[in-house]
């Protein structure tokens, strides 16, 4: 009996070492993965709550001069994707400042957020794509 129930024991407790170590691993590879990319990956949602809570932050769009007339987060700057490497450091002085990035759908502002960090900016956080953004909008 005693044998059986430690076997028993051991196995439920190896099971939960077993998630655990799961968990950790793919909170680590994400991490990796953010580490390894410059920038960070968050939701709009995140970054709605980072617009509400913090205060000295640049929003950059980085759609065409079109896109952004049809419609665009408060308080944004438009820097295209494709202009990111000639306009940043002139627009864009404190490396150390929170950026967030967007676009319509989230390839560009991948590509945008990933130069910035090219360039040594520390603080870079992509938030995909304006068509899934579900707060307000200025025309």
């Amino acid at each position: 009996m005693l044998i059986i129930s430690l076997t028993l024991f051991s196995s439920c407790s190896g099971n939960a070492n077993t998630e655990e170590t799961k968990n950790t691993t793919t909170n680590t590879t994400a991490n990796s993965t953010n580490n390894l990319l410059g920038y960070e990956q968050i939701s709009g949602e995140q970054a709605k709550k980072l617009m509400d809570t913090e205060t000295n932050y640049i929003i950059i769009d980085a759609r065409t001069e079109e896109e952004f007339k049809e419609g665009h987060i408060e308080g944004a700057i438009l820097i295209p994707e494709y202009e990111i490497a000639e306009r940043a450091e002139k627009e864009l002085p404190d490396k150390d400042q929170l950026i967030l990035v967007y676009c319509r759908s989230g390839r560009r502002s991948k590509i945008a957020a990933q130069a910035l960090a090219d360039l040594g900016y520390t603080n870079v956080k992509e938030f995909g794509g304006i068509i899934d953004w579900q707060y307000e909008v200025v025309k």
